[in-house]
C-alpha cells in the first residue's frame, strides 16, 4: 500500500468517525427530547399546575441586581465611608477593570471565532459550506464554550421539567398561545436571570384596550433576561436573548411555532357564529324559502357554505391579529441574537465577575481578626455575609459564589502589592471551579 493511498483511507476513516460522532449526539438529543415530552404528559394529567415541580430547589437566583456604579455607592455607604477609604475602593475597582478587561476580550475573540462559520448574521465573504453533520458539531462546540460565560454572568439553566411546564401550561390572561411540535427540533435550552413577580412591564399597545372585560394584569412570575439556543431539523442554531419573559411564555420564544386560539376565544367565536347564523337563517332564509319555492336542501347547503366561509374568515383574522401582537412583543423583548449575544454575554460576565470581587473585597477587609480559618470555612462565611446584606439591602434571596469570588481576587495582578491582601487563605484550584466545562486554561490572564 502506497503512502498517498494510506494517508486517503486514513482521513475518509476520520470523516466517517465525524460523522458517526454527530449521529450519535443527534440521536442522544432525540432521547432527551423524548424524555420532555414524558414530562410534559405528565403536567397535562395535573389540575392547574402553578409552578414547576419543586420550583424552589430548581431554581436559584445568583444575579446580584445592582449596576456596578449602585453597588459602589452602597458599599461606600456602608462600608468605606472615610473619604480615604472611598479613595481606596475607588482605585481598587479601576484596578480590577484593568485586570479582568483583556480576560474577557480574549474569551470573546475565542468565542466568534468558534461560531464564525456556522454565524447565519455573517457580513464578510462566504465561507465553503457546511454538511449537517459538520453544522451540528460546531454548534455543539460553541454551546460548550458558551456554557462557563453564561455561568460567570450568573444565568441559571432552566431544567427540562421547567420547560415541560412551559410548553404545557398557558396562563389565562396570555392574549397569544402558540403550539410546537417537538418533532422539528434538535435541541432546545433555555438560560434565565432576575426572577421577578408581578406585573410584567407592558412594552406594546397592540391589543391591550380590546375587550369590554378585561381583567387587570395579575402578578405572575417573569424573568428579567432569557437567553435561548434551539436548533430546528430545517434550520440552523438560533441565538436569542429576551426581557421581562413569564414563565408561561418560554415558547413563545422558539423558532417554527404556530399561533392557536384559545379554548374560551374559540367557544366565544362559535357562539357568535351559531346566534348569528341562526339570525340570518330566520330573517333571510324563511322569505327565500317561501317566495322563491327553493328546495330546503338546497337552502341548507348554501346556508352551510355561507356559514363555513364566514367561520373561517373569522378565524383567519383572530389568528392575523394574534400572529401581529406576537411579532410585536418579540419587537420589543427582543434584546440580542446571534453574534451580538456573544458580546452582550462577554460584557455581562465581566459586570458580575467585577461586582463580586467588590463584594468580597469589602467584605473579607472586615472579617473579625478572631475569625480566621481555612478557605471553606471563608469561603461560607462570606457566602453567608454576603447573601443576608444582599437581601436587606435588595428584597431579593441571591444565592452568593463565595468561593469563585475569592478566586478573582486571588487571580488579580500584584501590581502595586495591594492585591490580595496580607494574609489572605490560598484556595484549591479546584475550589473556584464551577462546572467542569467552567474550568479556567492556563494560558488566559
Amino acid at each position: 500500500m502506497t503512502v498517498e493511498r494510506w494517508l486517503r483511507l486514513w482521513g475518509q476513516g476520520l470523516a466517517m468517525l465525524h460523522v458517526t460522532r454527530g449521529v450519535w449526539g443527534s440521536r442522544v438529543r432525540v432521547r432527551a427530547l423524548s424524555s420532555l415530552a414524558a414530562k410534559m404528559g405528565e403536567y397535562r394529567k395535573m389540575w392547574n399546575p402553578t409552578e414547576p415541580r419543586d420550583w424552589a430547589q430548581q431554581y436559584r437566583e445568583r444575579f446580584i441586581p445592582f449596576s456596578k456604579e449602585q453597588l459602589l455607592r452602597l458599599l461606600i455607604q456602608e462600608f468605606h465611608s472615610s473619604p480615604a477609604e472611598k479613595e481606596a475602593l475607588e482605585e481598587f475597582s479601576a484596578h480590577l477593570d484593568f485586570c479582568t478587561l483583556f480576560h474577557y476580550h480574549h474569551t470573546l475573540a475565542r468565542l466568534q471565532c468558534l461560531y464564525d462559520p456556522i454565524n447565519p448574521d455573517r457580513e464578510t465573504l462566504d465561507q465553503p459550506s457546511l454538511t449537517d453533520p459538520q453544522r451540528l458539531s460546531n454548534e455543539q462546540e460553541v454551546l460548550r464554550a458558551l456554557e462557563p460565560l453564561l455561568a460567570q454572568a450568573n444565568f441559571s439553566p432552566l431544567s427540562e421539567d421547567t420547560l415541560a411546564y412551559a410548553l404545557v401550561v398557558h396562563h389565562p390572561q396570555d392574549e397569544v398561545q402558540v403550539t410546537i411540535n417537538l418533532d422539528q427540533y434538535i435541541y432546545i435550552q433555555f438560560w434565565a436571570l432576575g426572577q421577578r413577580v408581578g406585573q410584567i412591564p407592558r412594552k406594546s399597545s397592540v391589543g391591550s384596550k380590546r375587550g369590554f372585560f378585561k381583567s387587570p394584569p395579575a402578578e405572575r412570575r417573569y424573568f428579567k433576561r432569557v437567553v435561548l439556543a434551539a436548533r430546528t431539523r430545517r434550520g440552523h442554531l438560533v441565538l436569542k436573548s429576551f426581557k421581562d419573559i413569564p414563565l408561561e411564555g418560554l415558547e413563545q420564544l422558539l423558532p417554527e411555532l404556530k399561533v392557536r386560539t384559545p379554548t374560551l376565544q374559540r367557544a366565544l367565536l362559535n357562539i357568535t357564529l351559531v346566534v348569528s347564523g341562526v339570525a340570518f337563517f330566520v330573517n333571510v332564509g324563511m322569505v327565500v324559502l317561501s317566495d322563491l319555492k327553493m328546495a330546503t336542501s338546497l337552502l341548507l347547503l348554501l346556508f352551510a357554505a355561507f356559514m363555513g366561509l364566514r367561520a373561517s374568515k373569522m378565524f383567519g383574522q383572530r389568528r392575523s391579529v394574534q400572529a401581529l401582537e406576537l411579532a410585536h412583543m418579540l419587537y420589543y423583548r427582543s434584546t440580542s441574537n446571534n453574534s451580538e449575544l456573544l458580546s452582550a454575554l462577554a460584557l455581562r460576565a465581566h459586570d458580575e465577575h467585577t461586582k463580586e470581587a467588590l463584594l468580597a473585597h469589602s467584605f473579607l477587609a472586615r472579617r473579625p481578626s478572631g475569625r480566621h480559618g481555612g478557605p471553606e470555612e471563608t469561603s461560607q462565611w462570606l457566602q453567608s455575609e454576603v447573601e443576608n446584606w444582599l437581601l436587606s439591602q435588595s428584597g431579593c434571596d441571591v444565592a452568593f459564589n463565595g468561593a469563585r469570588a475569592m478566586g478573582h481576587l486571588q487571580a488579580l495582578t500584584p501590581s502595586n502589592g495591594m492585591y490580595p491582601p496580607p494574609g489572605f487563605p490560598k484556595l484549591e484550584p479546584s475550589a473556584t471551579i464551577t462546572s467542569p466545562q467552567a474550568a479556567p486554561r492556563s494560558d488566559n490572564p
